[in-house]
């Protein structure tokens, strides 16, 4: 089997604080307020298949069973799951989501075979006046989050951020955080579904019931003197040349204008995923090529080895480090 770019079907997740906002990018909504599209995933939660080529209709669980290393590389697999390490999704707020905060790895209370949850967010979209919640304010303490959870004045202890299209944010495991409504956001994430609610300003979930709070773990695993979270704006002086967003233990995320042609590679290390931000172009490798609009998520195998982008248009590249 000849190594190519992969384009798989995403898993909508219907969610209270969604919309339908992905469907600019040509997906297929199923009905309701749908505020995740996982659209790389191997989790218990949502498992994406190929749409393209000689694999289509696997899932990325069975070209990790089937292929492994051969595909995703040295470093592909978590070393705690076996699973794909990673999970790619774009997200639709048009109400804001919960205050919540994630574990890291070595949180004894995660869920069996589950992982910690680092992450970061790059706003594709913006409308004007779009906050997001990002960190607690200088000092505050456990014991000063406590009081102020049960005295119902939580937000008076958050950072709150006016965002514009093209901000980006590293979210380390322990920092709280919220995206507000109006954002339109591209996330690759450590491959976990693990999320503790501080706060939902006390709306009813899609069930008409109060959504559930978590707020012994949440308090656990806060990082209350920062755990090492950075934010920038990401305009680029020149093309084809990468600007590193995000450096982590788990992944790597750089932002690239293609102007033209612009000859890569993969290495025998990592997998690399590319999601297309706007414009249009192509990826050809090999004697292949495809084209490619915003919003797609494509998974380049590790023993891919030469390609080019080509056209004009941004784009994310994540890999392992």
């Amino acid at each position: 089997m000849k190594p190519y770019p992969l384009l798989f079907k995403p898993e909508m997740k219907e969610r209270v604080w969604g919309g339908r906002d992905l469907e600019q990018f040509g997906l297929q909504l199923p009905d309701g307020p749908i505020g995740e599209g996982w659209m790389i995933g191997d989790h218990p939660n949502g498992t994406t298949k190929v749409v393209n080529g000689e694999l289509a209709g696997l899932g990325l669980d069975q070209l990790r069973e089937q292929y492994g290393q051969e595909l995703f590389g040295s470093k592909g697999c978590s070393k705690k799951t076996g699973r794909f390490p990673l999970l790619i999704k774009l997200l639709d707020c048009q109400d804001d989501l919960s205050v919540q905060v994630h574990p890291n790895d070595e949180y004894q209370r995660l869920p069996q075979g589950e992982l910690g949850k680092t992450e970061m967010w790059y706003i594709l979209a913006a409308k004007p006046g779009a906050k997001i919640i990002y960190g607690l304010k200088a000092g505050v303490t456990r014991g000063e989050l406590t009081q102020a959870i049960a005295e119902k004045r939580i937000l008076d202890c958050l950072n709150e951020i006016t965002v514009e299209a093209g901000d980006s944010f590293y979210i380390p495991a322990g920092t709280v955080h919220a995206l507000g409504a109006g954002v339109l956001v591209a996330e690759i994430q450590q491959n976990s579904d693990s999320t503790y609610r501080l706060y939902d300003y006390d709306r009813p979930g899609l069930d008409g019931k109060p959504r559930e709070l978590h707020i012994e773990d949440s308090l656990n695993v806060i990082a209350y003197d920062g755990a090492g979270a950075t934010r920038m704006k990401t305009e680029l002086s020149a093309t084809n040349q990468w600007l590193t967003l995000a450096r982590s233990p788990f992944f790597v995320t750089e932002k690239g204008l293609v102007d033209q042609e612009w000859a890569l590679q993969t290495s025998s290390d990592s997998f690399v995923i590319h999601i297309v931000c706007s414009g249009s172009g192509a990826i050809r490798w090999g004697d292949g090529e495809l084209p490619v609009t915003p919003g797609q998520c494509y998974l380049l195998p590790a023993n891919l080895g030469e390609y080019t982008l080509t056209g004009s248009m941004t784009v994310l590249r994540s890999y392992l480090p």
